[in-house]
């Protein structure tokens, strides 16, 4: 059987910690940013680790083996 192959889509999108723990980039900072206070962007521009329940499904199509 062939080597299961990174979904890049999910590889653009998600990294992992040196941890094993999934990471993710936080979504509403592209546009309509003048209603939004200084500190809500601040805090968009931050990574934030993804649920426990999404992690494995996520690592299994990062991960390639």
């Amino acid at each position: 059987m062939p080597k299961m192959k990174t979904h890049r889509g999910a590889a653009k999108r998600f990294r992992l910690t040196g941890s094993g723990k999934v990471v993710r980039c936080r979504s509403h900072k592209s546009h309509i940013l003048e209603k939004k206070s200084p500190k809500r962007k601040r805090k968009l521009g931050q990574e934030t680790i993804v649920d426990v329940a999404d992690t494995k499904r996520i690592k299994k199509l990062i991960v390639s083996k």
